[in-house]
Order: C-alpha cells, then sequence, then structure tokens
C-alpha cells in the first residue's frame, strides 16, 4: 500500500515562514515526480510546486520566488520551504506521488 503523508502546516503570520514535509512510501519514491498541490473552499485544486525524479523543479508563477520544492530520496520525502506568506496563501496542501497518490492534506492559514 502506498503511503503519502504530510506535516508542518500551522498558523504563520503574514511575512513569515513555514516548512512542509511529505513523506513516501520508500518502494516508489525515487523513480516518481512529487508535487504539492493546494485548495482553499469553493475553488479547484492547483499545482504549486513539483518535482521530477531526477530533480527538475517547477513553480506556479504566484509562488515563485518565496517557494522552495526539494525532494531527499533517501529518506523519501519532499518538502516545501515556504518563506514571505501572505493571506493568499491559507489553504489546505496536497503533496501527491506521481500524480496519483495523494495525502491528506496539512492546513496553511497566514493571518495576523
Amino acid at each position: 500500500q502506498v503511503q503519502v503523508v504530510e506535516s508542518g502546516g500551522g498558523l504563520v503570520q503574514p511575512g513569515g515562514s513555514l516548512r512542509l514535509s511529505c513523506a513516501a512510501s520508500e518502494s516508489i519514491f525515487s523513480r516518481n515526480a512529487m508535487a504539492w498541490f493546494r485548495q482553499t473552499p469553493g475553488k479547484q485544486r492547483e499545482l504549486v510546486a513539483s518535482v521530477t525524479r531526477d530533480g527538475n523543479t517547477n513553480y506556479a508563477n504566484f509562488v515563485k520566488g518565496r517557494f522552495t520544492i526539494s525532494r531527499d530520496n533517501a529518506k523519501s520525502t519532499v518538502y516545501l520551504q515556504m518563506n514571505s506568506l501572505e493571506p493568499e496563501d491559507t489553504a489546505v496542501y496536497y503533496c501527491t506521488l506521481a500524480y496519483h497518490y495523494w495525502g491528506q492534506g496539512t492546513q496553511v492559514t497566514v493571518s495576523s
């Protein structure tokens, strides 16, 4: 059974930082792309950032220069470092392995 488990969400003030982590099944992690999506009530889930199995990254325009995605194949974990957070970044953040397996999501709230 493939597992995808996010952690690291929480409440942060505008301008602050958070790092999300996503641990996935060791057996298939290194062979697959990983990505972070986010969703707010009433809106479609949207891509935030992705990283291929070779380490190539891609970002949504609204996070470029603020968020960084990285992966550690030895730990079967992908990270999303989020800096300069804005209230508009408030959402449930989801991690996906190969755009097929999804985690339960972690809430990020940016508010003063």
